[in-house]
């Protein structure tokens, strides 16, 4: 069946502008533009008038900002989420908002595919694809990249200039990287970051002083948690995407956030990475801490087993299957004592917690704990027992020799 029109997933860069081309082309199909701002903090209408320029039948340009925070990253970090022991999956979480937008921009115009400019050999082409096949099995989706014969630069490049599709040449302080940046973190790979060894130059953070230039002289503040979630920095209440915002800011200016890994991307291949998240790696730090005090230990014990389960399918793009929703349910019903405040120390790239209390919903007993005389609260030859239980089988084992 032919098809007559796609809703592109759009950022108004060279490798988008010419899939807008080509899908134009290629497929002789009207072309309806997505852009989503995830506060990826750039101007976001030269995307609108270059797609304009280039014959987009539709634009769509929507602020996402708020709904990416409250209803993904804010989820996300209630399990304290984390890949591979270090990657905050700020890239991982935009994927499943974008593919829903561009599912849901398809139904309202009346489209018979989707398409996107992700390559055929990350990890993001099974993001927006599973994303899309969840939320409705019967779309088609078109991803150029697995399709076209253009992949080198210097390729599109030529395709760009004989479809008179403006280039935009790189000016001197431009990153050579490729970037990834929203709300939650920014993103850089390629280039002589290809080579594991070799160190990152300081020149290509964007977010985040290095630790060494840091003031010298630490802050702290106080976030209030509510149900897991940060309602209020230092008593002053704000929305889920002006608090990422805001820790960001502050966790940048004390070269908070910062790293360089290795992953394993879904698609096979060992990868190397270095994203700068400050408001997320504060995040982190003070849900744990709050939950310190107002989850059971074997609740908190049982939401770090799932967590790795759940950073993966997230990681992986199972954002929308059935499992990541029923841990999701677990999860946000653990959050419910989840309440209170947490004080951070930020200094030269370390988030110090200092304090954390809980005026409800805190399981920190004193009286049981103290070195002082705890006036009966715990007797402490009931130890013996619990000891000797616990050691009965590896005694057993040992009078066998084994």
């Amino acid at each position: 069946m032919k098809t007559r029109k796609v809703v592109l997933a759009y950022s108004g860069g060279l490798d988008t502008s010419i899939i807008l081309k080509w899908l134009q082309d290629e497929y002789g199909c009207q072309v309806v533009t997505f852009t989503a701002d995830l506060g990826q903090g750039e101007e976001l209408e030269p995307a609108r008038q270059k797609a304009e320029a280039l014959g987009a039948s539709e634009i769509f340009v929507e602020d996402l900002k708020e709904e990416f925070a409250g209803d993904f990253v804010f989820p996300m970090f209630r399990a304290n989420a984390i890949y591979e022991g270090e990657y905050l999956l700020g890239t991982s979480i935009a994927r499943p908002l974008i593919a829903k937008h561009l599912v849901g921009i398809a139904n309202k115009t009346d489209a018979d595919a989707i398409a996107h400019g992700a390559t055929g050999k990350g990890n993001d082409q099974v993001r927006f694809e599973l994303g899309a096949y969840a939320l409705n099995p019967d779309i088609t989706i078109i991803a150029p990249w697995r399709e076209w014969n253009l992949n080198s630069r210097e390729r599109l490049l030529t395709y760009a200039a004989d479809h008179g599709i403006p280039i935009e040449r790189k000016s001197s302080n431009e990153s050579p990287y490729s970037m990834d940046a929203n709300l939650m973190h920014i993103s850089f790979e390629g280039n002589e970051l290809e080579d594991p060894w070799t160190e990152p130059a300081e020149g290509m953070w964007r977010w985040t002083r290095s630790p060494e230039d840091a003031p010298d002289k630490p802050h702290s503040l106080r976030l209030t948690f509510e149900r897991g979630d940060i309602v209020a920095i230092d008593d002053q209440a704000m929305t889920p995407g002006e608090v990422i915002a805001e820790l960001n800011r502050l966790g940048g200016e004390h070269g908070v956030g910062r790293l360089d890994i290795v992953e394993n991307r879904y698609v096979g291949m060992k990868a190397r990475g270095c994203y700068e998240t400050p408001g997320g790696t504060i995040m982190l730090k003070a849900h744990r801490a709050i939950e310190s005090i107002t989850l059971d230990r074997e609740s908190a014990h049982l939401k770090d087993e799932l967590m790795p389960r759940y950073a993966k399918l997230i990681y992986q793009g199972y954002w929308w299957s059935p499992e990541r929703r029923m841990l999701q349910t677990l999860i946000d019903a653990s959050q419910e004592p989840v309440n209170g405040e947490v004080r951070i120390k930020l200094f030269k790239g370390n988030v110090v917690v200092t304090g954390r209390r809980s005026e409800h919903d805190s399981l920190y007993d004193a009286a049981t704990v103290t070195f002082e005389d705890d006036h009966g609260a715990y007797d402490q030859r009931d130890a013996a027992g619990f000891i000797r239980l616990n050691a009965l089988r590896m005694r057993i084992a040992a009078r066998k020799g084994r």
